[in-house]
């Protein structure tokens, strides 16, 4: 069970309320960009109280600003609700690509004319109403044991099981719209739906593919079913569902901090076997990135980080779970960095 924090931004984003004062400002892909300096561009500190209208019309600008600092390419603004354990709080997290640090590219936009039935979209603009109801109600929990998302609203769980219905039906045309529609926003919901087909496993390749979306719900939707998926242990002789780790291991260096996110969860989960040729590819390919994540000051949002920085530096789930009860993270982060260094030095 997990909160669902994209929807939870992106149906937040479309009130005029304000969000709760804001808790935490962290940044990521700052390499050689001193942090002062880009604290200094922004409008907003700690403390503050952000109404959410404000801070869509100013978004724009805040990035132009900031990718007009001497080093920068561009930068990326995501506004998140809440930290538990800051009195739940508002979190601002700002992504930062710097010239000598590009982040992740995409794959162009599709520009197909293919769209989605009515009774999908209708279903999909349901959904919307339901979750920002439960979000209200502060009821976001979800059970995920038969590898989809069933929120513990009834009213979302309602249309979540039309999904599954909706899936089957329309299987061919979803994934048409997932590879081909223009319009994003089609595409996205195609992803969503996607996640709740009975062949999981022969769905995989087409939202592996749309993890590589040029917009970022698409990529999210994607990813986030095939985290649902990568955690689902059916019974037997059903087999678990594979899902391959690269694309995953690519979005930790997303400039969106959603990719991150979802990323991170997703090789939390894969790394638990503790393959070591996936670990050395994570290590080789994001070490950085993961250690910057690590140090985000919400630990619900650097934990899955801290997992993957354990087990590449040989930790135990049980001694990094020691380590980040006694607040120790610098313990994990290290153990990382010194099996990174010993593992350069190897012929």
């Amino acid at each position: 069970m997990r909160y669902l924090l994209a929807f939870l931004l992106f149906l937040s984003l479309q009130s005029s309320d304000a969000f709760p004062p804001l808790g935490i400002i962290d940044f990521y892909g700052v390499r050689t960009v001193p942090e002062a300096t880009l604290r200094e561009a922004l409008p907003y500190h700690v403390g503050d109280s952000i109404q959410i209208e404000q801070f869509k019309s100013q978004k724009h600008a805040v990035e132009q600003k900031l990718a007009s600092i001497p080093g920068v390419e561009g930068a990326f603004l995501t506004l998140v609700c809440c930290a538990e354990d800051r009195n739940r709080k508002s979190i601002l997290y700002v992504g930062i690509e710097e010239s000598v640090t590009p982040c992740q590219k995409f794959q162009p936009a599709p520009t197909g004319s293919v769209r989605l039935p009515d009774d999908v979209v209708s279903a999909g603009d349901d959904f919307e109403v339901a979750f920002h109801k439960s979000i209200l109600k502060g009821n976001v929990g979800e059970d995920d044991s038969q590898g989809h998302a069933l929120g513990l609203d009834p009213d979302v769980r309602a249309i979540e099981l039309s999904f599954v219905v909706l899936a089957e039906a329309h299987l061919t045309q979803l994934k048409d719209v997932l590879h081909n529609s223009s319009d994003s926003s089609q595409r996205a919901l195609a992803a969503q739906v996607l996640g709740y087909v009975k062949d999981k496993q022969a769905i995989v390749p087409d939202l592996v593919t749309a993890a590589r979306d040029p917009d970022a719900d698409v990529r999210n939707n994607s990813t986030r079913a095939l985290l649902v998926f990568a955690e689902f242990s059916p019974k037997p002789p059903v087999q678990k569902i594979k899902i391959p780790p690269e694309p995953f291991i690519e979005m930790l260096n997303s400039c969106i901090w959603s990719d991150r996110n979802k990323s991170s969860g997703a090789l939390a989960k894969l790394t638990e076997k503790r393959d070591p040729a996936l670990l050395s590819e994570i290590r080789n390919q994001a070490l950085p990135s993961l250690v910057e994540m690590a140090k985000w000051k919400y630990l619900g949002h650097a934990l899955y980080s801290l997992r993957i920085l354990g087990r590449i530096g040989g930790l135990t789930d049980g001694e990094i779970r020691k380590d980040l009860d006694d607040g120790n993270r610098e313990s994990v982060i290290a153990a990382a960095s010194k099996r990174a260094k010993q593992e350069s030095f190897l012929p």
